[in-house]
């Protein structure tokens, strides 16, 4: 079994046409047939079902994918780590990290690093935590800031960063500064003005929310479920921007992150209270919190390069939290 067999493997799969998948690598399209029947015969295995015209993957080639993809990414990982021996002067940090925390502190951190290691390529994927844990043990990612706990007992481990308050967002009224366009919507998405919420506040309220694979969908949706009624959507399935604008303009509530109402005049944040158990329990306070943690697979060295952003981001925190420089509803869990 050959890293290049892989590869064309990959590209078919992904494409399901053996032209195209020629086409995309740069390769005659015999010689790319040919290295998948060799592939076949070493494994003494159909990958493809190849019946009238139509390239679908067999179960065997449904098993093969997702390994074949790690291998490959391993593979290209290990070449950049020994380029990157050279000082830090060339490499590549792939950077996972929710909505909240893109819109948020990692831009300041990702400037810093940039500053302090140039020739480092960054590239950052934005997503829901579940979908960066599935593609951290792809091993499409280096490392991810993702949401605990982590659902499913996934090969990662983690380090604890920051913990930051999840609120109720709604349309600003005009004492708090809000547009005089927003104020039909601040009527239709009213909430009662208390220093916290209850999920049970939600009860037949129109509620906006995100698609699947958000942590806070699912949240949300348990936490209502736990309180004992079905969630009402007024719209769902949008990213975080879309989310808040939506709540904006009056479609419904949100629940979010605080850092994410930062800039956001036309919308006010209200704390959410722990259920009253664990409000007992004396649980992080009054306030409904979630913590963020630093992940990266178990079975893979971080490069140097991976290594130092780590570094630059925790040594961020320490600063931020003695400075104050924090967003509103954030702390920091690192301490230098």
């Amino acid at each position: 079994m050959q890293l290049q067999q892989l590869a064309y493997f990959v590209a078919v799969a992904e494409v399901r046409h053996f032209t195209q998948a020629a086409e995309l690598l740069r390769v005659a399209q015999p010689s790319l047939s040919k290295q998948i029947r060799a592939l076949e015969s070493e494994l003494n295995v159909s990958l493809f079902s190849r019946a009238r015209g139509n390239i679908t993957l067999t179960p065997a080639g449904e098993a093969l994918l997702p390994l074949a993809k790690r291998i490959l990414a391993d593979v290209d990982t290990a070449r950049l780590e020994v380029q990157e021996l050279a000082g830090l002067k060339r490499g590549r940090v792939r950077l996972g990290a929710t909505p909240s925390l893109c819109a948020g502190l990692l831009a300041d951190v990702l400037r810093r690093f940039h500053d302090a290691y140039p020739g480092i390529q960054l590239i950052v994927e934005e997503g829901g935590s579940r979908d960066l844990v599935r593609e951290l043990t792809r091993g499409s990612l280096d490392m991810a800031l993702v949401i605990l706990p982590l659902h499913g007992d996934p090969p990662l481990d983690t380090i604890p960063i920051l913990r930051e308050n999840l609120v109720v967002a709604s349309p600003a009224g005009p004492e708090q500064g809000a547009p005089e366009r927003s104020l039909p919507a601040a009527k239709a998405a009213q909430l009662p003005r208390r220093a916290y919420l209850r999920i049970e506040d939600l009860r037949n309220r129109p509620l906006v929310m995100f698609r699947p694979g958000y942590d806070l969908r699912e949240a949300t949706i348990g936490a209502c479920r736990a309180a004992g009624f079905e969630p009402r959507f007024a719209v769902e399935g949008g990213e975080m921007d879309a989310v808040l604008r939506f709540v904006e303009v009056g479609l419904g509530v949100a629940v979010v992150p605080s850092m994410v109402l930062a800039g956001r005049p036309g919308l006010r944040g209200t704390p959410l209270a722990l259920p009253d158990e664990e409000a007992r329990r004396g649980r992080h306070g009054p306030g409904l919190l979630r913590t963020v943690a630093l992940a990266h697979r178990k079975d893979v060295e971080l490069t140097h390069a991976a290594r130092a952003f780590q570094d630059t981001l925790q040594t961020f925190l320490v600063e931020a939290g003695l400075a104050g420089g924090l967003p509103a509803g954030v702390e920091t869990l690192v301490h230098g």
